[in-house]
C-alpha cells in the first residue's frame, strides 16, 4: 500500500511558525539554519514516518554545496558526522549533510562518477555496481561551474590531444578492466602508482601539469614511456594508460617526452550553460523526471532491484525545484515502529510534495544520515549506530 502525503505535508510550503501541530498528532519543528537554509523535522503517523527535510535557496549567494569523500580519499568509509567535522576541522561552517553515493561494503570506494570542488576524482561511462547485469549508467546529481544544479545518467566525456591526434580516454582513476583495449587517466587521487595489470599489454606516460582551464587541462609529458603497469603517479600530474596492443597503444606510445598533451574532462550530456561541472554525486534510481513520478520504470532503466525499490526501507534522497532555485535535501528513517520508512514510489511522491520537480534516491537503510551544525538528527536503523559511508552531500557557508 501506498500512502498519499497527509494536509500536514501539504502545508510545509507556507509554514511559517516553529512548530506546528496538526489536529491527528503530526508535527512539523522547523528552523532557519542560514539565510535561505531551512531544516524541519517532520512526523506524519500514517506512514509512520519521521522525516527530516533542508530547503536551500540556491539564489543565495552566502551558501554552497559542496561534496566530501571518506577521510578525503578515493577509498574508504567514514561516518557522514566524521566526514563533516573533518571538513568543519578546515575552517568551513557545514550547516547540513546526508549520505549520498552508494559504495562498495569493503573498499568504501563509490559507485558513480565524482567530481568535487571541480576536480575529477572518478569518471566512468559505465557504473561500477556489483548488482548490474550489463552495462548501465546510474542516474546523478551534478552542479555546473555556474552553479546550476543538473541530473541525468551522466558519461565520462574524456579525450586527450598530442600532435593534433585524438585519444578516447573511458575511465578517471579507475582500471578498465572488463575493456581488453582502451586508455585511462589516472591521477594522485588514486594512489602512490597506477594499478598493477597483468592481464593484457601496457603503455604509461607520465604527465605533468602545465595549466588548467575550465574542462581543458594541459599537460607536459615527463619522463620515459613504461611498458608494463603500476608506473608511480607524478604528485601534481597524471599517468595516461593505454592497455591492449592496439591503437590506444601507439597512440600513447607516441607521445614523447616534452610534448603538450590536452586532456578534456566533462560529463555527457554536459551541464546547462556549463563547460565544466563544479561537483558530480551519484546515486540510484532516479525517481522525479520533471514532476513526474518515473519510479516504475527504474528496473528496466537502472535495473533497480525489487528487494529495494519496492520494499519500505530509510531512505535518503536529493532534489530541486522546477526552476532549479530551490534544492531539498530529504531522510526518512525506517526499520522501526515510529517510522517505516519509505519505498521508492512513496519516495517520489513524498519529494513531490515537498516541491521538488527531479528527484535522485540516494543510498539508504543503514546509511541514512542527516546531519545538522555537526548533529546527527535522525536515527540511523543499524544496530550499531551510524554506518560508515563513502561520501556525503553538504551545504555549507562560502568562505
Amino acid at each position: 500500500m501506498h500512502l498519499r502525503p497527509s494536509a500536514l505535508l501539504l502545508a510545509l510550503g507556507t509554514l511559517t511558525p516553529v512548530a506546528a501541530r496538526a489536529q491527528d498528532g503530526d508535527t512539523v519543528t522547523a528552523r532557519q539554519l542560514a539565510p535561505g537554509v531551512e531544516y524541519r523535522q517532520i512526523t506524519d503517523r500514517r506512514g509512520p514516518w519521521t522525516m527530516y527535510l533542508v530547503r536551500v535557496d540556491l539564489r543565495q549567494g552566502d551558501v554552497e554545496l559542496r561534496a566530501g569523500r571518506a577521510h578525503a580519499q578515493l577509498k574508504g568509509r567514514e561516518r557522514t558526522s566524521t566526514i563533516v567535522q573533518r571538513e568543519s576541522s578546515t575552517g568551513v561552517q557545514v550547516l547540513a549533510a546526508v549520505n549520498a553515493d552508494f559504495f562498495d561494503l569493503k573498499t568504501g570506494e563509490n559507485e558513480n562518477n565524482q567530481v568535487l570542488a571541480g576536480e575529477w576524482w572518478k569518471g566512468l561511462k559505465v557504473t561500477d555496481s556489483p548488482y548490474d547485469t550489463w552495462d548501465n549508467t546510474h542516474a546523478q546529481f551534478a552542479v555546473g561551474a555556474n552553479h546550476r544544479v543538473g541530473m541525468d545518467r551522466y558519461l565520462l566525456d574524456a579525450r586527450a590531444w598530442a600532435h593534433g591526434k585524438m585519444t578516447p580516454v573511458i575511465t578517471v582513476n579507475s582500471n578498465p578492466s572488463g575493456k581488453p583495449e582502451g586508455t585511462a587517466l589516472y591521477t594522485s587521487r588514486y594512489g602512490e602508482t597506477t594499478p598493477a595489470d597483468s592481464t593484457r599489454p601496457t603503455i604509461e606516460a607520465p604527465l605533468v601539469i602545465a595549466g588548467q582551464r575550465g574542462d581543458t587541462t594541459l599537460y607536459v609529458r615527463r619522463g620515459p614511456l613504461s611498458t608494463m603497469s603500476a608506473t608511480r603517479i607524478p604528485t601534481s600530474g597524471a599517468v595516461l594508460s593505454a592497455y591492449g596492443a592496439g591503437l590506444r597503444q601507439s597512440e600513447v606510445k607516441a607521445m614523447a617526452d616534452g610534448d603538450t598533451v590536452k586532456l578534456l574532462l566533462a560529463t555527457l550530456p554536459h551541464l546547462p550553460g556549463a563547460a565544466a561541472p563544479s561537483l558530480v554525486i551519484g546515486g540510484w534510481p532516479r525517481i522525479l523526471r520533471n514532476g513526474i513520478d518515473i519510479t516504475a520504470d527504474a528496473p528496466s532503466v537502472e535495473g533497480t532491484l525489487s528487494r529495494n525499490a519496492e520494499m519500505r526501507h530509510p531512505r535518503t534522497a536529493v532534489g530541486f525545484s522546477r526552476d532549479s532555485t530551490t534544492l531539498y535535501l530529504f531522510a526518512v528513517d525506517g526499520r522501526s515502529e515510529n517510522s517505516g520508512g519509505m519505498t521508492l514510489t512513496e519516495l517520489a511522491a513524498m519529494m513531490r510534495t515537498l516541491g521538488a520537480w527531479d528527484a535522485l534516491n540516494f543510498d539508504g537503510g543503514g546509511s541514512t544520515t542527516m546531519v545538522i551544525d555537526g548533529a546527527v538528527m535522525n536515527k540511523p536503523s543499524d544496530p550499531t549506530g551510524e554506518r560508515e559511508v563513502g561520501n556525503a552531500l553538504m551545504v555549507v557557508v562560502k568562505r
